[in-house]
């Protein structure tokens, strides 16, 4: 009977926990997608570009509101339980209530390896797939992003001015300047121009305007009356190098002990390829991997916060306030948990006292619990 209890709690809770992840996902998804179309209107991408990058930045969207998700899913069908009379069940079918908290921070452990999972190997592998997205894609759509009255720089070493644009599409008295160097340059002007697919080339053709070429301080200039701008392998200024965020996590490991020239269990650090490992950037990496591997250890926390709904009745003449102080104390450890980067050092030994935090909290909240279900039965 116990075994058919615990499975209908937990089959409650999570069944509402997956609900509401994914839906407040979907939401914050939706609205971060909105502000990635600026890859594609701004840098004028393709919309399999947009569409793919999109969608690869949805784990990291999971693994950032999972937390509260699941606080806020418990802590809600466990109250749901409480206001129901349907854990004085439990109770009464000889269920122990430490059994029930054990039962429970078990299951939240699961749920911790879990989240370390997704925020060490699946999000760190699609951003690094959405951002290889850019880097290896072109420009396609080049009329979406010149913008009249307005020096338009999204390509790499190219600026292009347009007066305006009639109602044909044409641009008009075009400005643009082409830099390799400060003393190499290219600057051409002219009239009219437009956009056009020529053997799957996108070409900028120029009417009546002038070129003006710089190199190594010689100028040279020539008329045209109509000129051919071709805008193949073009690239944007879009970041395109590989961020900390995107490099995997054993590859930060390898990095982290090749700056600070530790071997342990053998590990292989001298042909470690990582395009940021530097000695500059290693307060970064230790953030990265604090935030992979300690933060999710924060969960089992959250579970023992939300178990303090069990150790008092609902009969209680302060239970509401209860409730709330417990509620606001499960947001005070998700907040100091994502506050917590900012106390993370350089120097490991530094780092020790905020690594062992989410230890010291779980084995506070867990004696405390303790004692107070010890106490209630010295009272009984």
């Amino acid at each position: 009977m116990e075994k058919i209890l615990f499975r209908k709690l937990l089959s409650d809770c999570l069944i509402f926990f997956l609900i509401t992840l994914f839906s407040a996902s979907i939401i914050i998804w939706v609205f971060q997608a909105v502000n990635f179309l600026d890859i594609m209107i701004e840098d004028g991408r393709d919309y399999l570009v947009y569409i793919n990058y999109s969608l690869l930045n949805f784990p990291k969207v999971i693994s950032k509101v999972l937390p509260f998700v699941f606080f806020f899913s418990f802590f809600y069908v466990i109250s749901k339980y409480e206001l129901n009379n349907e854990l004085i069940i439990f109770w009464n079918f000889g269920v122990n209530k430490f059994q029930l908290i054990n039962f429970l921070f078990i299951f939240s452990i699961f749920l911790t390896l879990l989240q370390i999972i997704l925020a060490s190997f699946v999000v760190p592998s699609a951003q690094d797939k959405a951002r290889s997205f850019l880097r290896t894609s072109s420009v396609n759509f080049l009329e979406s992003f010149v913008k009249k009255k307005k020096f338009n720089d999204t390509i790499k070493d190219l600026t292009i001015y347009s007066d305006n644009k009639d109602k044909d599409g044409n641009l008009l008295n075009i400005y643009m300047k082409k830099e390799e160097n400060i003393k190499n340059f290219q600057i051409t002007y002219a009239k009219k121009g437009n956009f056009i697919n020529k053997e799957n080339n996108q070409i900028l053709v120029l009417y009546e305007g002038e070129t003006i070429n710089v190199v190594d301080d010689k100028v040279t200039n020539f008329k045209f009356s109509k000129s051919d701008f071709n805008l193949k392998n073009l690239k944007t200024n879009t970041t395109t190098y590989i961020k900390t965020q995107e490099v995997s996590t054993s590859k930060l490991i390898k990095c982290y002990l090749k700056l600070n020239n530790l071997n342990f269990f053998n590990i292989k650090t001298k042909d470690v390829v990582v395009e940021n490992c530097l000695e500059s950037n290693l307060n970064n990496v230790i953030k990265e991997l604090y935030k992979r591997l300690i933060i999710p250890f924060y969960i089992p926390s959250l579970m023992l916060v939300i178990q303090f709904l069990i150790l008092r009745s609902k009969e209680n003449i302060n239970y509401f306030n209860y409730r709330i102080f417990i509620f606001l104390f499960g947001l005070l450890i998700i907040i100091s948990s994502e506050m917590s980067l900012r106390f993370i050092k350089s120097n490991f030994l530094d780092n020790i006292k905020i690594f062992i935090i989410p230890l010291i909290v779980i084995i506070s909240i867990y004696s405390i619990i303790y004692f107070n279900l010890n106490s209630f039965k010295e009272k009984k």
